[in-house]
C-alpha cells in the first residue's frame, strides 16, 4: 500500500452511514478511529484528506465538519450501501473493526474516550480545556498509541 488512496474522508464517513444514522460528533470520532487504526495496522492512509485536529470535543476533520455542521446534534441519515465507494479488503476489515469496537458508543462516550488518549492529549498540549485549537493530531502519535493498545490486546 504505497499509493495514496483514491477515496477521501467523506467516503469513510459514508461507509459508516450505511450502518446507521449517526450524529455528527460520533461520525467524526468513528472516522478518526478508522484513520488511526488504518495507520496503526496497515501503516498507510485509508484515504486522502485524513487530517484530524484536536478540537475541544475531540478529534475533528475540517472537511467533515464543514459538510455536516448544519446538522448540529441531529443524526445524519443512513444511506444505501450502493451509494458508497468500495474499499479494498484490508481497509474494509479495519472499518469493520472500528464499527464493531466503537459503533455502539454514544458521541459523548467517544468524546470522553478520545480525551483520555495520548494522540489528542499531545496535540492539545498546554491548551486550556475550552480553548480553541486547530493543532493536527500526529499520525506518529496515533501509530504509537494504538499500536501499544493492539500489542497489549494480543498478549491477553
Amino acid at each position: 500500500m504505497t499509493d495514496l488512496p483514491q477515496c477521501n474522508i467523506t467516503d469513510v464517513a459514508n461507509w459508516f452511514l450505511t450502518k446507521d444514522s449517526i450524529q455528527h460528533k460520533k461520525l467524526q470520532k468513528l472516522c478518526y478511529y478508522a484513520v488511526a487504526w488504518h495507520y496503526t495496522l496497515l501503516d498507510a492512509p485509508i484515504c486522502q484528506n485524513d487530517e484530524f485536529q484536536a478540537w475541544v470535543h475531540g478529534p475533528v476533520n475540517r472537511i467533515l465538519f464543514d459538510k455536516y455542521k448544519n446538522k448540529k446534534w441531529l443524526p445524519i441519515s443512513k444511506i444505501h450501501a450502493a451509494e458508497v465507494l468500495e474499499f479494498d479488503e484490508y481497509s474494509e476489515e479495519v472499518l469493520d473493526f472500528v464499527w464493531e469496537s466503537y459503533g455502539d458508543s454514544s458521541a459523548d462516550r467517544l468524546e470522553r474516550i478520545t480525551h483520555n488518549e495520548e494522540p489528542w492529549i499531545n496535540a492539545r498540549g498546554m491548551l486550556r480545556p475550552k480553548e480553541k485549537s486547530e493543532n493536527v493530531i500526529s499520525t506518529d502519535d496515533m501509530k504509537r498509541f494504538y499500536g501499544a493498545l493492539f500489542e497489549s490486546a494480543q498478549l491477553v
